[in-house]
């Protein structure tokens, strides 16, 4: 499956842009999902014409991949209103192309529960407030990899 090691290599980078961006700016930037987008198109096109039954199949797995990850992101978004912010939304959506259906659920569970016990670990040493944000995308970085290289 090199294909797919190509997309591996391609979340890596991407991810690693997000959260140094969210560290920095507390901001995931529109370009990068949009590059995100764009890069996955590119690569994804020219294997519709040389092999479209496995083209067709990563295309499905991509799509519930975007579904899961975006969708549960989005209904996050808005149930905690605005609680999470909306690159953190764009970023896994475009993420969870690359990642997939069985990629995307493990990165996101790995990623939250590192944020949780790090954003409590945090208030319990008076670092921060009950309140204060901390920076998602690093969180969601490290998810991916460990996904990724388990």
């Amino acid at each position: 499956m090199p294909f797919v090691l190509l997309w591996n290599e391609l979340i890596i980078i991407f991810g690693y842009i997000a959260a140094v961006f969210d560290i920095k700016t507390r901001r995931i930037s529109n370009k990068l999902i949009l590059t995100m987008l764009a890069v996955w198109v590119i690569t994804l096109t020219p294997k519709l014409f040389l092999d479209t039954e496995a083209a067709v199949a990563l295309l499905t797995d991509s799509a519930l991949g975007l579904a899961i990850s975006g969708g549960l992101f989005l209904l996050v978004y808005l149930i905690s209103k605005k609680g999470l912010g909306g690159g953190d939304v764009k970023f896994m959506a475009a993420a969870g192309l690359y990642l997939g259906f069985s990629g995307s659920v493990p990165a996101i569970l790995f990623g939250t529960v590192l944020a949780a016990l790090t954003g409590i670990s945090l208030i319990l040493f008076k670092k921060i407030g009950r309140k204060d944000p901390i920076p998602l995308a690093p969180f969601l970085y490290t998810g991916i990899l460990i996904t990724l290289f388990q």
